[in-house]
């Protein structure tokens, strides 16, 4: 039978792809990868940069695109059979990753274009290629001897298992779990919409006149923020918070602890002292000193101010309901009651302003006014589920940019959370022509129900623009090399352009575009902007803390010496108690359901979200200065960060941009916490 995966193709065959293909295409794909590379090796001319390097550059295109589409699509709409493959597939991709790096007559004809090329004849572009080649090469073991590096590939074979199953249990856990209530009462306080989505739950799982509830954000979320059932705000609260922490089939806590200690021996092995050195050493932090202390300055910054804000709620919580002894089930619940009475709104109010295809909209609004792009839904490509939307970005003279694939609801197979990824990269190819990415974004938003579409809080307003930044930045990609282009930059700059795309939803400018109500088409009313506005640092010390919390723990598990660890829980708690405004709860075990670390590449990385913060704080400063729209900015933040990828320094590319360095104060003070600081 032919696989539609053998053939190169520009649109992705969904329609006609079977499961069963999978497997068959990756060793095809793999095979022939290995063929390209040994012409090089076989190359008998003097090794040069593009009999080399960028040959290498150029290898392996069809196994890249064919390993995308699987494993987007077992993040996006998996099922058991492709959790299957994906354990018999990870091996082989581990092992080939591993010949290629650990291949030491390729790294010799690296080596030598390395040490005899004259850099100054290259561009920018081509220079950072051949460190990026050379290096990879030297920090992956390359030069160890044979019984090291056999030990390395079963580590790296070992760790592509582990995580895939880390996040197989989590994606099951989260699937299992319900909170069904069928009595009415119970739902006091709940806004109409989400108790309507959950109805629709129920009904999806033949459950009648019941409510059905589970850990997928839009259910969980809402449900703690206004549930008035306490009991039931525990129950669902110490669920979400033990995830994969129950001692049972799905539990993660061995393969945490494996995780970790096999990066260890894989960094040891590489000649570092712990996994975190291995991995900031290509970080624009550099090394974990200087992390440490980037985390310690927001923490103390944070920790105080943060313990005023849990005050004022504990004093809501008596003066509403008598409550003395507030617990972390109280928190979303009591904030929300503590916003209300300040800003004298919720997001209730602000919900029907944002429609989701309004708002969808309004994002390519934005796009358009700021980088002259046009979006146009394009029905004649497969999808790979029925609830996709897809689109042809265009620019101003309307060439095709790139394709755009839309996930944003909810449904079994698909893991919680939002994420940018991409089915194929930009680059200019071999005969020069510019090859257009295929970008996608998937959101786990509130869904329509029978009585209203699906309407957003502000909170996934601010998603959906994060993780169009992050689409920006592979759209708009503009380089020679695709390991170069688009999101491929040091991991602590790869947030900028998401972070700094959310400024925008508190902007009236920007907000006239889009918050219309979806009744009435009214726009949005001033005194909600301003609001919002005046809202954006409400709790916002308890946020850093939170944010600064989890990136200490991601720091300490790659970082501390791990022989002695035995217990998730009792690591964590040593860790989280710093930061703990509550103390530690035997229930909660925050590690097991990591998976930005443990699933994910975020390992040694999670700081690089405050890290981006500073960056885009500071960035937005020049927009707010200069106009929000403003063509000049705008097209200076495309040319210098968005088209530029991974081609040159990224703090060279920043100065660029913003013409110095960036300053923490900038971040500080939108946060609020300048403020306190000076005080």
């Amino acid at each position: 039978m032919n696989n539609p995966l053998f053939n190169k193709f520009d649109r992705i065959p969904f329609n006609i792809i079977e499961t069963h293909h999978y497997l068959e295409a990756i060793k095809f794909g793999i095979d022939k990868a290995k063929q390209e590379i040994q012409e090089i090796k076989n190359n008998t001319d003097e090794p040069n940069f593009k009999n080399t390097i960028e040959a290498l550059a150029y290898s392996g295109e069809q196994l890249s695109d064919i390993s995308h589409v699987f494993f987007n699509l077992n993040s996006a709409n998996t099922n058991p059979e492709m959790q299957k493959l994906a354990q018999e597939i990870s091996p082989l991709l581990s092992n080939f990753r591993n010949d290629i790096a650990l291949d030491e007559v390729l790294f010799r004809r690296i080596e030598k274009v390395y040490k005899n090329t004259d850099f100054e004849k290259l561009n920018e572009e081509q220079k950072t290629l051949l460190e990026k080649k050379y290096k990879g090469f030297t920090r992956n073991g390359v030069l160890l001897k044979e019984t090291k590096k056999q030990k390395l590939r079963e580590i790296d074979q070992e760790l592509s298992k582990r995580s895939l199953q880390f996040g197989e249990n989590l994606l099951a856990v989260t699937n299992h779990f319900e909170l069904v209530i069928t009595d009415p009462k119970d739902l006091d306080g709940i806004p109409t919409d989400v108790q309507n989505t959950a109805k629709a739950k129920a009904l999806e799982k033949n459950k009648d006149n019941s409510w059905v509830f589970t850990l997928d954000y839009p259910s969980y979320v809402p449900f703690m923020k206004y549930a008035k059932n306490r009991t039931l705000r525990e129950e669902l609260h110490k669920a979400f918070c033990s995830r994969c922490f129950k001692n049972d089939a799905y539990d993660n806590q061995d393969n945490i602890i494996n995780i970790t200690k096999l990066r260890a021996e894989k960094s040891r092995l590489l000649g570092y002292k712990n996994y975190a050195d291995y991995i900031l050493e290509e970080r624009m932090a550099k090394n974990v000193d200087t992390v440490k202390d980037f985390l310690e300055e927001l923490g103390q910054k944070a920790y105080h101010k943060a313990n005023k804000e849990l005050q004022e709620i504990k004093d809501l919580a008596i003066e509403l309901d008598n409550i003395k002894n507030i617990e972390p089930w109280d928190i979303a619940y009591y904030t929300e009651k503590l916003k209300e009475a300040r800003y004298n709104f919720d997001d209730e109010i602000l919900k029907p302003y944002f429609e989701l295809n309004q708002t969808l909209q309004g994002v390519f609004d934005v796009s358009e006014k700021l980088y002259g792009l046009s979006f146009k839904i394009n029905n004649d490509v497969d999808k790979y589920h029925p609830d996709i939307k897809i689109y042809d970005v265009l620019d101003n003279k309307g060439n095709f940019i790139s394709l755009l694939y839309a996930d944003f609801h909810p449904r079994e197979g698909k893991r919680n959370g939002a994420w940018m990824t991409s089915y194929k990269g930009q680059q200019i190819n071999r005969n020069g022509e510019n090859e257009r990415p295929h970008i996608s974004i998937v959101c786990n938003f509130t869904t329509a129900t029978k009585d209203k579409p699906a309407l957003l809080s502000f909170n996934e307003v601010t998603t959906l623009f994060h993780e169009f930044g992050h689409a920006l930045h592979g759209i708009l990609a503009n380089t020679q090399y695709s390991g170069l282009s688009g999101t491929n930059v040091l991991w602590d700059f790869v947030e900028l352009p998401s972070q700094i795309f959310e400024n925008w939803c508190y902007e009236k400018e920007a907000l006239a575009l889009f918050a219309k109500h979806y009744q009435t088409q009214e726009t949005l009313p001033d005194i909600y902007i301003e609001k919002i506005k005046e809202s954006s640092t409400f709790m916002e010390a308890t946020a850093t803390l939170r944010q600064v919390s989890f990136a200490m723990l991601d720091l300490q598990w790659h970082s501390s010496d791990l022989k002695n660890i035995k217990n998730v829980k009792e690591f964590e708690d040593q860790i989280m108690q710093k930061y703990s405004l509550f103390g530690i709860k035997d229930y909660r075990c925050m590690s097991t359901a990591f998976a930005h670390i443990f699933q994910g590449g975020y390992a040694s990385g999670y700081y690089s979200y405050k890290w981006a913060e500073v960056l885009d704080a500071d960035a937005f400063e020049l927009f707010l200065e200069k106009g929000i729209f403003n063509t000049e900015v705008s097209m200076s933040f495309r040319e210098n960060i968005l088209e530029k990828g991974g081609t040159e320094d990224p703090m060279k590319l920043y100065e660029n941009f913003r013409g110095k360095k960036p300053s923490v104060n900038a971040l500080l003070k939108r946060a609020g916490l300048l403020v306190q600081e000076n005080a």
